[in-house]
This record gives C-alpha cells, sequence and structure tokens, in this order.
C-alpha cells in the first residue's frame, strides 16, 4: 500500500519535532500566487507533570529514569504504555534540574562521541551506583519510539512505518553517527526505507516551501547561501550555490564543516557558572550534582530570557544540599540584559576572517566526556569555514533555536560584514526556527515523491579505508598506515565506481578491526589515490569497523589479495565491496552517509 504521508522528524539534540503533509494534495505548480504546501505538526502526548498528560508541538529530548517507587505508583503511564520506568518528554526536562543523576540529556552528542562504545549503558554520565543507566542508541530510539507510537494512535489507519519518512542528522554526522542513527530509528519501528537528511539542507527546504517559486526572487545564478544551524548541542555550518542549469536555476551544496560540538548547552553552562559565582558571593557553595541541575536550570531561564517577549528576570532554583540546606532551596536572579551580552561577547565575538579557534588545553589529562570544543567562539569556528572554502557567502539562513535572539543574529551578521565589503543578505521571510527542521524534511520527503526543487551535491566528504603498510617490525612501534581513497567527494546516490590499485590483502576467516577515514576538505583526491601521510585537520578517523568476515579458504586469518567497488545507495549507504582477486569471493561493508537532499 502506497504512503499516505510524508512525514519528517527533527531529532534534535533539545527537542523532537514531526511535521507532516498529506501526499494526496500534489506540490506541483508552485507559483508564487499559489499557497504554499499545507505542511502541519504533529501534537505529541507527553506526560507534563506526574499523572498530567498534555500536549505540545515538540517533544524534549530528555529521558527520566524513574526510580522503582515512581514507576509503581502509576502517575507516569502514558494511554498506549504501562511503562512507568523511562520517560520522555517535558516532565523529563523539569526533573533534569531536580534529579540530574537519573535524566539523559544530549544522547544526539553522545551518538556522535567516537571514543565511547554508544551501544554500552553509560548514561546518565557518570550517574551514582544503583541508578539505571542505557546506552545512546537506546536513548534515541526510545525519543523515536514515542513520536511513532504518538503518531499511531492519531493515524492508525496509516501508521507511521509505512509512511515516507525523512529522518534529520546533523550535516557534520561521520557515516558511522548516521549509521547508529538509523539503527535506532528501525528499532523504534520507523521504515527500512527511511531517508536521512542533512538538518541545514532541511532547513532551506523549509524555507523553500514557504517560499515557492519565488525563491527565484531572492537567489541569483552565482549567489552563494551560507546555513549557520547552532542548535543546543552542535554547531552546523554548510554552503550552498546557485547555478545555471539548462536555462534554470539549481542549488548544489558545495561544502559543510567539520562536527563542532558547540551549542545552546555551552551557553546553558555558561550561565550556570554565571549563578553559581554569584551563590559563592554569598557564601553558598553547590557541590558537583547541584552544578549539573544548575546546568539544566539555566537552560530553561535562557529559553525564556532571550525569547522576544521574555521578562527582564529569571530566577534559577536548586535543590539544597547539606546540613545546611536540608530540605531548602538555593536561587539566583538572572538579569535578561547582562546575560544577552554576555552570551553575544562570549560566543559570537568579533574578529578577523584570518582567525582560527583556540586549541589550547589546560591539562594533558583530559575526563573522558562529551569533546566539547576548547573555544566556544562560533564566529572563530565560521570564520576557518569560511576561509577555507576561498568565497563570500551573498546570504544567510539562520537555523536553530538558538537564533530566536535577535542580538545573536545581528552580531554574526555584523562579524560577517567586518569581513566582506557586506555582509550577506539574510534570507527573506519569518522563519519557524523550533520547527523548521522538521518541516523542511517533510517537505523534502514529498519532493522526492512528486517532484520539486532538489538540493544537488552528492556526499559532501570523501572516505578512505586505512591500510597498513609492509615492512619490517619495530618493537613498540605500530606499522605505518596508509589511506586509500574509496569515495570521492560529491558522488551521488545511485552510482558505483571501481577503486584503481591492488596489492591490497583483506583479513578473513578470523576477528579484524578495520580502519576508516574522512574528509571534508580534500576535494580533489579521486578513487585509488593513496596517501602516505595527512595533517590532522585534514581527515578524520571514524570508529573502526570490527568483523569477522568468513570465507572458503582453509584455516583462520588468511590474507585474500582484493579489488575494491565503491557504491552509494538510493537510501545513501555507502557499501564498500571487497572482491578476491584470486576467487568469486566477496565481501560487503556498509555504512548510512546520506549528507545531500
Amino acid at each position: 500500500m502506497p504512503a499516505r504521508y510524508a512525514i519528517g522528524i527533527d531529532l534534535g539534540t533539545t527537542q523532537s519535532v514531526i511535521a507532516y503533509t498529506d501526499l494526496n494534495v500534489p506540490l506541483a505548480p508552485l507559483r508564487g500566487d499559489v499557497d504554499p504546501p499545507r505542511l502541519e505538526l504533529l501534537s505529541v502526548p507527553q506526560l507534563l507533570a506526574a499523572a498530567t498528560i498534555g500536549e505540545r508541538s515538540a517533544l524534549p529530548s530528555f529521558l527520566y529514569l524513574a526510580t522503582p517507587e515512581e514507576a509503581g505508583s502509576g502517575s507516569l503511564e502514558l494511554p498506549w504504555s504501562r511503562d512507568g520506568q523511562r520517560v520522555v518528554g517535558e516532565w523529563a526536562r523539569q526533573r533534569s534540574a531536580e534529579v540530574p543523576t537519573r535524566t539523559i540529556a544530549a544522547a544526539k552528542s553522545w551518538l556522535g562521541h567516537s571514543r565511547v562504545d554508544r551501544h554500552q549503558p553509560i548514561l546518565p554520565w557518570q550517574a551514582p551506583e544503583g541508578v539505571p543507566k542505557i546506552s545512546p542508541v537506546d536513548a534515541q530510539r526510545a525519543y523515536l519510539e514515542h513520536l511513532r507510537t504518538a503518531w499511531d494512535a492519531y493515524h492508525p489507519e496509516a501508521p507511521l512505518g509505512a509512511q515516507q519518512v525523512v529522518l534529520t542528522v546533523p550535516a557534520s554526522f561521520d557515516a558511522s553517527a548516521r549509521e547508529l542513527t538509523r539503527e535506532a530509528a528501525l528499532a523504534a519501528g520507523l521504515p527500512e526505507d527511511l531517508v536521512l537528511l542533512e538538518e541545514p539542507q532541511a532547513a532551506v527546504y523549509a524555507w523553500l516551501a514557504d517560499r515557492g517559486e519565488r525563491w527565484r526572487d531572492d537567489l541569483g545564478e552565482d549567489d552563494r547561501l551560507l546555513v549557520v544551524d547552532v542548535g543546543g548541542g552542535t554547531t552546523d555550518f554548510s554552503l550552498i550555490g546557485v547555478e545555471a542549469e539548462e536555462g534554470g536555476l539549481e542549488l548544489r551544496r558545495l561544502a559543510v564543516g567539520d562536527h563542532l560540538l558547540v551549542g545552546g548547552d555551552n551557553m546553558d553552562l555558561s550561565l550556570a557558572h554565571l549563578a553559581q559565582g554569584e551563590l559563592a558571593e554569598r557564601g553558598v557553595e553547590v557541590d558537583a550534582w547541584q552544578s549539573v541541575a544548575l546546568w539544566h536550570a539555566c537552560r530553561m531561564a535562557k529559553e525564556s530570557l532571550l525569547a522576544a517577549e521574555g521578562p527582564d528576570t529569571h530566577s534559577v532554583t536548586v535543590l539544597g544540599r547539606g546540613s545546611r540546606l536540608i530540605g531548602g532551596t538555593v536561587s539566583v536572579d538572572l538579569d535578561r540584559a547582562r546575560i544577552g551580552s554576555m552570551l553575544v561577547d562570549g560566543f559570537f565575538p568579533s574578529c578577523r576572517l584570518d582567525e582560527r579557534p583556540a586549541r589550547q588545553r589546560g591539562s594533558g589529562f583530559l575526563e573522558v566526556g562529551l569533546p566539547f570544543e576548547s573555544d566556544a567562539a562560533i564566529t572563530r569556528h565560521l570564520a576557518h569555514f569560511l576561509d577555507r572554502q576561498d568565497t563570500r557567502p551573498s546570504h544567510v539562513l539562520f537555523n536553530g533555536g538558538v537564533f530566536k535572539s535577535q542580538a545573536l543574529r545581528e552580531r554574526l551578521l555584523t562579524v560577517l560584514g567586518s569581513w566582506y565589503d557586506a555582509a550577506p543578505s539574510p534570507l527573506l521571510g519569518d522563519p519557524d526556527l523550533d520547527h523548521a527542521v522538521a518541516r523542511g524534511a517533510a517537505y523534502y520527503g514529498a519532493s522526492k515523491l512528486q517532484g520539486g526543487i532538489r538540493i544537488r551535491g552528492g556526499v559532501a566528504r570523501s572516505y578512505y579505508v586505512g591500510i597498513e603498510t609492509a615492512g619490517l617490525a619495530v618493537p613498540g612501534a605500530p606499522r605505518p598506515l596508509k589511506a586509500l581513497c574509496v569515495v570521492p567527494r560529491g558522488m551521488e546516490e545511485g552510482t558505483e565506481i571501481d577503486v584503481p590499485g591492488g596489492g591490497i590483502g583483506l583479513v578473513v576467516g578470523e576477528p579484524a578491526s578495520f580502519r576508516f577515514f574522512s574528509s571534508t576538505v580534500r576535494e580533489d583526491d579521486r578513487p585509488g589515490q593513496l596517501l602516505d601521510r595527512w595533517s590532522g585537520e585534514e581527515l578524520f578517523e571514524t570508529d573502526p569497523l570490527e568483523a569477522h568476515l568468513p570465507s572458503t579458504a582453509e584455516g583462520a586469518g588468511q590474507v585474500v589479495p582484493v579489488s575494491f567497488r565503491s557504491r552509494i545507495t538510493e537510501l545513501g549507504v555507502f557499501e564498500l565491496w571487497c572482491a578476491s582477486t584470486e576467487t568469486d569471493e566477496e565481501w560487503k561493508m556498509e555504512f548510512s552517509v546520506r549528507e545531500e537532499g
């Protein structure tokens, strides 16, 4: 049975949203005098308080692990589930400030952290003994499962698993993080043919949906659109070009930035440090877990104070600890003007185009945790990105809840204007920054089926496999590693290539670790090109693939000479085929790498 709806899901760091459009209502023609397609939001039922269920247009991406007493009380049950052990949504968000030891936040950021095992139960991070834990993959699955069951409750005749579903991911997610996202989605009951779409591109699709064919009045040939997406946990940059194609105009994604773990969470932490300092001046010391609670409480304060009609002050309160404060609370008032100035100057400082983010660290020993950027100045990261592209953006599109603040938008335009003869023009329209990504994903899902403007560009990264060199062994030193390009940047979906080269052996018949790398900056590398050396800014290593490849060859640990064939499927999955040059055997490794529209 064909899909009835195109559904876009924004699986965000701080909130998740579902938007949809009826496929029985065609998108075309999209002329300036025709109303834009109807993109609706799903009102998501969730716990607003114990025993209180309400609906919101977004599902906060927080998960609370209830105590046995809370779970057994029946007050945390939903209409479609009696499992009160894991609660997601608004009430979980509130509990993050009250009981941070049992609350999971920023699971999406953990999903993109390659230095931890994302399948292991590690969240809440560093929770005390006795608190149950789950993996980042399971946390993402829980959010998606809640959204799916909410959709199915409203649309029993058109279950989500049978619809055209587009799930968004950060542009900077590598192949491993994308595959883990897809794994969580399938476990939550989303369809096998779901599509992954970059969040900045989804924001552009939302703008296209609102503008219709009038977008050609705003963008012209050779224009360069900079998308700056600052969300709760990550910052993404994308550069999209406007090119002439067969007498018309076409959008093509030219570049994406690196994975930057800086965003609204860092701003919340800055406010928490401010509040903690003010409490210290009053003689009130907060312990480690109160600091975490203060961080979560400051998230709510920031959202309130940066809102267009926000209050002049917002009180931040955390539960008291210790003999002096048993049963009490500690609180501090945050001032709108002061925190606005602090966030503008701290995260969007004026800088030169040739400045680079600071990389210094305070110690050679680092606590294992989320790898936040050591430099929180988003403008310096943007300068680094644009300077590498060697082009001037003509327009800018803001995305992410951070840019609901007019002061932050204005500061970024001012900084961009200081780098060039004139600041890029912000795109016309009144973007809904809370829901734009989900709306754009739904629009893309419909246009994919019905025809419509598409952002071209192929994969945004080149991909490499690590090849261990032959040679004499040296005690205590690993063999040098080379990187073989197997996917060039810009390779289109639905295509495959034979990778030139030879003299490469594949270990079969026993467990082996296969290393993979990617690059967003090496534009000219072609399949078969072998790199002897590279800088840390050129190639980034993704998760190794641990695999036991079977073979008909006798004995374990055989090395079979192979050739490579790379394929990008229509669903954006990168398949690397290793074919024996001596027999008809072949082996497949695959990663999800969809990065274009």
